[in-house]
Protein backbone atom coordinates (compact mmCIF):
# COMPACT_ATOMS: atom_id res chain seq x y z
CA UNK A 1 0.00 0.00 0.00
CA UNK A 2 1.20 3.66 -0.80
CA UNK A 3 0.85 6.21 1.26
CA UNK A 4 1.59 10.10 0.48
CA UNK A 5 4.36 12.28 2.89
CA UNK A 6 0.98 13.63 4.27
CA UNK A 7 0.06 10.83 5.46
CA UNK A 8 2.93 9.51 6.43
CA UNK A 9 3.09 12.35 8.86
CA UNK A 10 -0.80 11.41 10.24
CA UNK A 11 0.52 8.18 10.61
CA UNK A 12 3.54 9.37 12.82
CA UNK A 13 1.81 9.30 16.22
CA UNK A 14 3.18 6.07 17.27
CA UNK A 15 7.26 6.92 16.71
CA UNK A 16 6.38 10.08 18.77
CA UNK A 17 5.10 8.27 21.04
CA UNK A 18 7.93 6.27 21.04
CA UNK A 19 10.41 8.71 21.20
CA UNK A 20 9.03 10.22 24.08
CA UNK A 21 11.01 7.96 26.89
CA UNK A 22 14.16 8.23 27.84
CA UNK A 23 17.43 8.05 25.30
CA UNK A 24 18.31 4.52 25.27
CA UNK A 25 21.37 2.65 23.70
CA UNK A 26 20.64 -0.34 21.49
CA UNK A 27 16.91 -1.59 22.71
CA UNK A 28 16.71 -4.49 25.69
CA UNK A 29 17.36 -7.18 22.59
CA UNK A 30 20.73 -5.45 21.23
CA UNK A 31 22.31 -5.19 24.31
CA UNK A 32 21.19 -8.81 25.71
CA UNK A 33 22.48 -10.01 22.15
CA UNK A 34 25.61 -8.81 22.95
CA UNK A 35 26.25 -10.13 26.37
CA UNK A 36 24.95 -13.20 25.47
CA UNK A 37 27.08 -13.54 23.39
CA UNK A 38 30.06 -12.22 24.73
CA UNK A 39 29.17 -15.00 27.53
CA UNK A 40 29.91 -17.84 25.28
CA UNK A 41 33.41 -16.65 25.03
CA UNK A 42 34.34 -16.12 28.58
CA UNK A 43 36.14 -18.60 30.40
CA UNK A 44 35.02 -20.88 33.08
CA UNK A 45 36.50 -18.85 35.71
CA UNK A 46 35.02 -15.52 34.56
CA UNK A 47 31.52 -17.36 34.25
CA UNK A 48 32.04 -18.32 37.87
CA UNK A 49 32.96 -14.68 38.84
CA UNK A 50 29.94 -13.17 37.21
CA UNK A 51 27.55 -15.18 39.00
CA UNK A 52 28.70 -14.58 42.12
CA UNK A 53 28.36 -11.04 41.59
CA UNK A 54 25.88 -10.71 39.68
CA UNK A 55 23.65 -12.33 42.52
CA UNK A 56 24.48 -8.95 44.40
CA UNK A 57 22.21 -7.24 42.06
CA UNK A 58 18.67 -6.52 43.82
CA UNK A 59 17.10 -7.36 40.36
CA UNK A 60 19.07 -11.18 40.68
CA UNK A 61 15.61 -12.51 41.72
CA UNK A 62 13.28 -11.03 39.38
CA UNK A 63 15.74 -11.66 36.33
CA UNK A 64 16.03 -15.44 37.15
CA UNK A 65 12.70 -16.58 38.00
CA UNK A 66 11.77 -19.45 36.57
CA UNK A 67 15.43 -20.09 35.03
CA UNK A 68 16.75 -23.75 35.72
CA UNK A 69 19.47 -23.50 37.72
CA UNK A 70 22.20 -24.65 34.72
CA UNK A 71 21.02 -21.60 33.23
CA UNK A 72 20.82 -18.68 36.05
CA UNK A 73 23.75 -17.52 35.66
CA UNK A 74 23.66 -16.95 32.08
CA UNK A 75 20.35 -15.83 32.05
CA UNK A 76 21.32 -13.10 34.67
CA UNK A 77 24.12 -12.30 32.51
CA UNK A 78 21.75 -11.48 29.71
CA UNK A 79 19.15 -9.44 31.88
CA UNK A 80 22.23 -7.27 33.55
CA UNK A 81 23.20 -5.92 30.12
CA UNK A 82 19.74 -4.05 30.52
CA UNK A 83 19.90 -2.87 34.06
CA UNK A 84 21.68 0.77 33.17
CA UNK A 85 18.62 1.40 31.11
CA UNK A 86 16.35 -0.08 33.46
CA UNK A 87 16.97 1.97 36.23
CA UNK A 88 16.19 5.20 34.14
CA UNK A 89 12.19 4.17 33.81
CA UNK A 90 12.51 3.88 38.33
CA UNK A 91 11.14 6.47 40.14
CA UNK A 92 13.43 5.65 42.64
CA UNK A 93 16.55 6.83 40.87
CA UNK A 94 16.82 10.33 40.54
CA UNK A 95 17.59 11.51 36.85
CA UNK A 96 19.88 14.59 37.73
CA UNK A 97 22.69 15.71 34.99
CA UNK A 98 26.21 16.19 34.91
CA UNK A 99 26.19 19.66 36.09
CA UNK A 100 23.93 18.92 38.76
CA UNK A 101 25.43 15.73 40.31
CA UNK A 102 28.56 17.61 40.23
CA UNK A 103 31.72 15.62 42.58
CA UNK A 104 28.93 12.78 42.34
CA UNK A 105 29.03 12.25 38.42
CA UNK A 106 31.71 10.00 38.90
CA UNK A 107 30.66 8.18 42.07
CA UNK A 108 31.37 4.37 42.12
CA UNK A 109 29.87 2.93 45.33
CA UNK A 110 27.57 0.19 44.15
CA UNK A 111 24.17 0.02 44.53
CA UNK A 112 23.88 2.52 47.23
CA UNK A 113 23.98 5.02 44.42
CA UNK A 114 20.41 5.78 43.35
CA UNK A 115 21.60 8.71 40.10
CA UNK A 116 20.61 7.51 36.57
CA UNK A 117 23.93 8.63 35.96
CA UNK A 118 22.60 9.38 31.92
CA UNK A 119 25.75 11.12 30.86
CA UNK A 120 27.49 7.90 30.95
CA UNK A 121 26.21 6.45 28.29
CA UNK A 122 27.68 7.88 25.45
CA UNK A 123 30.78 9.95 24.21
CA UNK A 124 30.37 12.80 21.66
CA UNK A 125 33.02 13.09 19.66
CA UNK A 126 32.18 16.39 17.50
CA UNK A 127 32.71 16.31 13.79
CA UNK A 128 31.37 18.96 11.19
CA UNK A 129 30.95 18.39 7.45
CA UNK A 130 30.12 22.08 6.79
CA UNK A 131 33.10 23.80 8.87
CA UNK A 132 30.86 24.91 11.77
CA UNK A 133 32.28 25.12 15.42
CA UNK A 134 31.91 21.75 17.50
CA UNK A 135 32.13 21.43 21.54
CA UNK A 136 34.87 18.87 22.77
CA UNK A 137 32.89 15.64 24.44
CA UNK A 138 31.90 16.33 27.98
CA UNK A 139 33.54 13.55 31.26
CA UNK A 140 32.89 11.97 32.57
CA UNK A 141 31.38 9.90 29.85
CA UNK A 142 30.93 6.12 28.40
CA UNK A 143 34.93 6.14 27.95
CA UNK A 144 36.05 7.37 31.17
CA UNK A 145 33.66 4.79 32.78
CA UNK A 146 34.43 2.04 30.64
CA UNK A 147 38.57 2.43 32.01
CA UNK A 148 37.00 3.11 35.70
CA UNK A 149 34.79 0.07 35.79
CA UNK A 150 37.07 -2.07 34.27
CA UNK A 151 39.75 -1.18 36.44
CA UNK A 152 37.95 -1.87 40.25
CA UNK A 153 37.39 -5.27 38.47
CA UNK A 154 40.76 -6.31 38.49
CA UNK A 155 40.93 -4.73 41.95
CA UNK A 156 40.50 -5.23 45.77
CA UNK A 157 37.31 -3.54 45.70
CA UNK A 158 34.32 -4.95 47.77
CA UNK A 159 32.32 -7.62 45.72
CA UNK A 160 29.40 -5.05 45.98
CA UNK A 161 30.87 -2.32 44.08
CA UNK A 162 32.47 -5.02 41.34
CA UNK A 163 28.80 -6.71 40.92
CA UNK A 164 27.52 -2.61 40.47
CA UNK A 165 30.82 -1.95 37.84
CA UNK A 166 29.95 -5.36 36.19
CA UNK A 167 26.52 -4.55 34.98
CA UNK A 168 27.68 -1.17 33.81
CA UNK A 169 30.14 -2.73 32.03
CA UNK A 170 28.05 -4.44 30.19
CA UNK A 171 25.84 -1.97 29.26
CA UNK A 172 28.60 0.18 28.16
CA UNK A 173 30.61 -1.69 26.06
CA UNK A 174 27.37 -2.47 24.01
CA UNK A 175 26.73 2.05 23.76
CA UNK A 176 30.57 1.85 22.70
CA UNK A 177 29.65 0.25 19.80
CA UNK A 178 26.62 2.07 18.52
CA UNK A 179 27.80 4.75 16.48
CA UNK A 180 25.20 7.65 17.57
CA UNK A 181 26.62 7.26 21.28
CA UNK A 182 29.69 8.41 20.29
CA UNK A 183 29.55 11.52 17.89
CA UNK A 184 27.81 14.79 17.74
CA UNK A 185 26.72 16.54 14.36
CA UNK A 186 27.27 20.63 14.20
CA UNK A 187 26.29 22.19 11.42
CA UNK A 188 24.69 25.77 10.39
CA UNK A 189 21.10 24.61 11.32
CA UNK A 190 22.23 22.63 14.46
CA UNK A 191 25.17 24.58 15.65
CA UNK A 192 24.30 22.77 19.14
CA UNK A 193 25.26 19.34 17.99
CA UNK A 194 22.31 16.72 16.98
CA UNK A 195 23.41 15.10 20.42
CA UNK A 196 24.02 12.11 18.46
CA UNK A 197 20.82 11.75 16.35
CA UNK A 198 18.33 12.83 18.98
CA UNK A 199 17.89 16.31 16.84
CA UNK A 200 17.21 14.45 12.87
CA UNK A 201 13.77 12.70 12.91
CA UNK A 202 13.17 9.96 9.79
CA UNK A 203 10.95 8.96 7.53
CA UNK A 204 10.48 5.12 6.68
CA UNK A 205 7.96 2.66 4.47
CA UNK A 206 4.83 4.47 6.09
CA UNK A 207 5.84 6.02 9.65
CA UNK A 208 7.14 9.33 9.83
CA UNK A 209 8.87 10.93 12.80
CA UNK A 210 11.28 8.45 14.43
CA UNK A 211 14.32 10.13 15.87
CA UNK A 212 17.26 9.07 13.73
CA UNK A 213 19.04 7.90 17.38
CA UNK A 214 15.99 5.34 17.85
CA UNK A 215 15.81 4.28 14.19
CA UNK A 216 20.02 3.10 14.81
CA UNK A 217 18.89 1.93 18.71
CA UNK A 218 16.24 -0.48 16.93
CA UNK A 219 18.18 -2.49 14.94
CA UNK A 220 19.37 -5.09 16.85
CA UNK A 221 15.49 -5.99 17.74
CA UNK A 222 12.68 -4.54 20.30
CA UNK A 223 12.53 -7.93 22.53
CA UNK A 224 13.15 -8.15 26.14
CA UNK A 225 13.37 -11.99 26.50
CA UNK A 226 16.49 -13.22 26.87
CA UNK A 227 15.73 -16.67 25.06
CA UNK A 228 15.28 -14.17 21.56
CA UNK A 229 18.86 -12.19 22.29
CA UNK A 230 20.60 -16.27 23.03
CA UNK A 231 19.00 -17.05 19.76
CA UNK A 232 20.38 -13.64 17.87
CA UNK A 233 23.34 -14.19 19.40
CA UNK A 234 23.64 -17.22 17.73
CA UNK A 235 23.33 -16.00 13.96
CA UNK A 236 25.72 -13.03 14.47
CA UNK A 237 28.53 -13.06 12.20
CA UNK A 238 32.16 -13.68 13.42
CA UNK A 239 34.51 -10.41 13.74
CA UNK A 240 37.16 -9.52 12.51
CA UNK A 241 40.21 -10.97 14.95
CA UNK A 242 42.59 -8.60 14.74
CA UNK A 243 39.67 -5.67 15.83
CA UNK A 244 38.23 -8.41 18.06
CA UNK A 245 41.61 -7.96 20.02
CA UNK A 246 41.64 -4.63 20.15
CA UNK A 247 41.89 -3.64 24.00
CA UNK A 248 41.69 0.04 23.94
CA UNK A 249 38.55 1.55 24.39
CA UNK A 250 39.58 5.06 22.85
CA UNK A 251 40.07 2.85 19.81
CA UNK A 252 36.12 1.76 19.72
CA UNK A 253 34.83 5.10 20.12
CA UNK A 254 36.92 6.60 17.33
CA UNK A 255 35.57 3.60 15.40
CA UNK A 256 31.82 4.04 16.05
CA UNK A 257 32.34 8.23 15.63
CA UNK A 258 34.08 7.15 12.10
CA UNK A 259 31.14 4.73 11.43
CA UNK A 260 28.45 7.69 11.97
CA UNK A 261 30.04 9.58 9.89
CA UNK A 262 30.53 6.89 7.03
CA UNK A 263 27.07 4.87 7.28
CA UNK A 264 24.63 7.40 9.44
CA UNK A 265 25.04 10.53 8.21
CA UNK A 266 25.03 9.83 4.54
CA UNK A 267 23.99 11.93 1.33
CA UNK A 268 19.92 11.02 3.05
CA UNK A 269 20.41 12.97 6.34
CA UNK A 270 20.66 16.53 5.27
CA UNK A 271 21.15 19.33 8.04
CA UNK A 272 18.46 20.69 10.69
CA UNK A 273 15.84 18.38 11.86
CA UNK A 274 14.33 16.54 8.98
CA UNK A 275 12.04 14.64 8.62
CA UNK A 276 14.16 12.44 6.01
CA UNK A 277 13.58 10.09 4.17
CA UNK A 278 15.74 6.73 4.21
CA UNK A 279 15.04 4.26 1.64
CA UNK A 280 15.65 0.39 1.31
CA UNK A 281 19.17 0.50 0.64
CA UNK A 282 20.31 2.78 3.72
CA UNK A 283 18.07 0.67 6.24
CA UNK A 284 19.95 -2.82 5.06
CA UNK A 285 23.34 -1.46 5.46
CA UNK A 286 22.16 0.37 8.83
CA UNK A 287 21.35 -3.20 9.97
CA UNK A 288 24.29 -5.02 8.66
CA UNK A 289 26.58 -2.43 10.58
CA UNK A 290 24.72 -3.17 13.40
CA UNK A 291 25.02 -6.60 13.54
CA UNK A 292 28.88 -6.43 12.95
CA UNK A 293 29.22 -4.13 15.60
CA UNK A 294 27.15 -6.10 18.08
CA UNK A 295 29.45 -8.90 17.40
CA UNK A 296 32.31 -7.17 18.05
CA UNK A 297 30.89 -5.61 21.22
CA UNK A 298 30.92 -9.05 22.28
CA UNK A 299 34.17 -10.03 21.76
CA UNK A 300 35.59 -7.04 23.17
CA UNK A 301 33.28 -7.33 26.30
CA UNK A 302 34.74 -11.06 26.70
CA UNK A 303 38.37 -10.28 26.20
CA UNK A 304 38.18 -7.24 29.25
CA UNK A 305 35.76 -9.54 31.43
CA UNK A 306 37.95 -13.08 30.79
CA UNK A 307 41.09 -10.32 31.89
CA UNK A 308 39.74 -8.64 34.65
CA UNK A 309 37.85 -11.95 36.52
CA UNK A 310 40.66 -14.35 35.95
CA UNK A 311 41.98 -16.27 39.51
Amino acid sequence: MNFSRAARRVLAACGLIACASPALAWFDEGHETIAAAAYSQLTPDAREAAGRLLRLNPDYAAWTAGAADSERDRIAFVHAATWADDIKRREDFARGSLGGDGAHAVDNIGYADRRMHAYWHYMDLPFSGDGSPTRPAESPNALTQIRAFAATLRSNAPDSVKSYDLVWLEHLVGDAHQPLHATSRFSRRLPAGDNGGNQERICRAFVCGLKLHAFWDSLLGDSNAPRDAIAAAARLPAPDPARAAETDPQVWFEESAGLAREAVYTAAIGDGEGPFDIDAAYQANAKAVARDQAALAAARLAHMLNAALAK
